[in-house]
């Protein structure tokens, strides 16, 4: 381990930002008996880093800032290989028969391309690309949420989809997360898109997140829901994501995880 003691604040700082990249988050109290400073010096280093966007404070220490996903047609288009195993893994949780949510993402257009073709399903979505991705589906009966069409986000949001959602129930909402911690549950970079995550997880028996590396120990500005309720985890782990899902088992939630190399 190098030589922390004697630093001055914007090397701490420096450090700080390299720790938030390798782990995604850092412990105040930690950084502070490492580098030989007091917790004050610490928070105010968060603080001014947390200023800057580089970091997102929570309680005791920070989290990575969530990447910003950029327009959906953009996600799409730079899928990885990871998104289509995760996306199997998910769809494997459907059985014939029962209606599911997906809401707009390119996880979830991902989620609907696996789904089987012949499978007996009803799919509720806000999203006309996921609509489209499953025209090629016979068994499949998909049912589309009005609304205000968002072109980042690039599904319907506002008072009509909210109004549309209150009408219906599904088995199965899988959600789109933005951003993912144990101590801040999932968030949201959008206001309104937020809403209705709340309100499709109100209208499902369960929620299912799946949730690339990258987005996990990250924070967006709005927040949906807390860890507690969600039902089931499937998410890319890696030597760092692995100890932190401890908490998500802890908690009831059901844990699926995918190495990347399964993706390779």
């Amino acid at each position: 381990m190098p030589i922390l003691k004697d630093i001055l604040p914007h090397e701490r700082q420096s450090v700080i930002l390299q720790r938030l990249d390798s782990q995604g988050r850092v412990i105040a109290a930690d950084l502070a008996k490492e580098m030989s400073v007091s917790e004050d010096s610490i928070r105010r280093d968060l603080r001014e880093l947390a200023q800057r966007g580089l970091c997102r404070r929570v309680y005791g220490g920070a989290l990575s800032v969530a990447p910003d996903p950029g327009p959906l047609n953009k996600r799409i288009q730079n899928s990885t290989p990871i998104l289509s195993v995760l996306a199997e893994a998910a769809a494997a949780l459907v059985d014939p028969g029962q209606t599911i949510f997906l809401d707009a993402g390119s996880t979830n257009r991902a989620i609907a391309l696996a789904l089987p073709s012949q499978a007996n399903l009803t799919v509720i979505t806000n999203a006309p690309a996921i609509g489209e991705a499953l025209l090629s589906k016979p068994g499949v009966e998909t049912i589309l949420i009005g609304g205000r069409l968002d072109s980042k986000a690039g599904g319907s949001l506002g008072a009509k989809a909210l109004r549309e959602i209150q009408a219906i129930h599904a088995d199965i909402y899988f959600m789109g997360a933005c951003a993912l911690s144990f101590e801040t549950g999932v968030t949201a970079f959008n206001f309104e898109e937020a809403e209705l995550k709340r309100a499709l997880v109100n209208a499902a028996n369960a929620t299912v997140i799946t949730l690339s590396a990258d987005k996990f120990d990250t924070l967006a500005p709005y927040q949906v829901i807390p860890s507690e309720a969600i039902d089931h985890l499937v998410i890319e782990t890696n030597n760092q994501v692995e100890p932190r899902l401890k908490a998500f088992r802890k908690s009831g939630c059901s844990v699926q995880t995918v190495h990347t190399e399964e993706a390779l």
